[in-house]
């Protein structure tokens, strides 16, 4: 009998998770994800939490960068945003709602009290086999994270997003450069190569 077209794919992606050297390690090391690699990087690179770091993350199940955040920080507070459920980690505190509704930014914002240094976004929609679709409306998601992150961060606060490289790029980073001193983009090693994805990194309000 033969596999079908849904089988087939599904033991390739599975046989390409076993060879990936990140999710080797992300078992290794008892991490959530593969994507924990990514903020490794991303903080090497920018160095952007600290011990002190009051810090939010946005579209964090399984929690994978919430575990590395952790590590680090040791006097600041993390709030983790997701609508997905996300098992608990010591020390860090979990909002399961949806971050684009009024409501859960009032709560995000009453837990911070105005001391917001950090913000981390993986967010992503959810996939609808249209790449160019997709890719919009994730960006989306990244725009208004940084319309967010401009009206509540502290003034040195650092944003740091995923985004793709697409047809609406160049308006996303023109967004962040309105809004932003110093913009960057970053790809660590830990994103698959064939994937569009690359990480927008921020620092230091423009005055409104």
């Amino acid at each position: 009998m033969k596999k079908s077209k849904k089988s087939k794919k599904s033991n390739t992606w599975k046989i390409k998770q076993h060879r990936d050297q990140f999710f080797k390690k992300s078992k290794t090391l008892g991490y959530r994800s593969r994507a924990a690699f990514k903020l490794i990087e991303l903080n090497n690179k920018f160095k952007f939490i600290k011990h002190d770091t009051n810090l939010l993350d946005i579209g964090s199940y399984p929690g994978g960068w919430a575990q590395v955040s952790r590590k680090i920080i040791s006097s600041g507070k993390i709030l983790c945003v997701d609508q997905e459920k996300i098992e608990k980690i010591k020390n860090v505190s979990f909002l399961q709602c949806n971050f684009l509704k009024t409501e859960a930014k009032s709560q995000i914002l009453e837990f911070f009290d105005g001391n917001l240094d950090v913000i981390i976004s993986d967010m992503a929609a959810n996939t609808t086999g249209n790449k160019s679709l997709d890719c919009i409306r994730t960006n989306q998601l990244c725009a208004d994270v940084i319309e967010f992150s401009s009206i509540n961060l502290k003034p040195k606060g650092v944003l740091v997003s995923k985004l793709f490289m697409g047809e609406d790029f160049l308006e996303v980073k023109e967004l962040a450069k309105s809004r932003f001193k110093n913009v960057h983009f970053f790809k660590p090693e830990a994103s698959r190569n064939e994937s569009k994805e690359t990480y927008l990194h921020c620092a230091i309000l423009k005055p409104l």
